[in-house]
């Protein structure tokens, strides 16, 4: 029996959780960026650019492709996965999302002047644009390349850095 230790030996798994990190980092540095102010809310919330869900997904999909061959049973199955998650980050969250902020809207309208909500407000931000999406997905699949590469001797110091191997 393996011991859970084993998990952080898979590097796919590693790299692709490296790769939604990332994503979520850069959120960090483009809030920065757009706003003037470090807003780390961001690092723990669903949405914005890019997509941290469809960077994990594509890299592990990616990773699985290189690791596995690209006709693999694996492969099929996490680019279907893959494609599952962000089709729902831009299709079903999103409407959610635009749902919520209509609601929002209308609360506001009714409740103006006395009358106080005791409800929180609904989060807006549910899902992503589709270029939200694609950039995430290029991250990915980008990071997972990169971490090959990495493994064959170039971009060594890279992989040292994700994965400390």
């Amino acid at each position: 029996m393996q011991s859970l230790s084993a998990i952080f030996d898979n590097h796919v798994l590693v790299i692709a959780i490296a790769s939604c990190l990332l994503a979520q980092a850069t959120k960090l540095i483009i809030e920065f960026a757009m706003h003037g102010k470090l807003n780390v809310r961001v690092l723990v919330e669903t949405g914005g650019m890019p997509s941290s869900h469809s960077a994990l997904v594509t890299s592990l999909a990616t990773g699985i492709g290189l690791t596995q061959g690209w006709d693999s049973a694996e492969f099929a199955i996490a680019t279907v996965f893959a494609f599952i998650v962000m089709y729902d980050a831009a299709g079903v969250r999103q409407a959610a999302g635009k749902q919520a902020k209509i609601l929002n809207q209308l609360i506001d309208e009714l409740f103006q002047g006395d009358h106080q909500l005791t409800e929180t407000r609904l989060k807006e931000l549910l899902g992503h644009t589709p270029v939200q999406v694609i950039v995430g997905s290029v991250m990915g699949i980008a990071i997972s390349f990169l971490s090959e590469m990495g493994g064959n001797g170039q971009l060594a110091w890279m992989r040292q850095i994700w994965v400390g191997g």
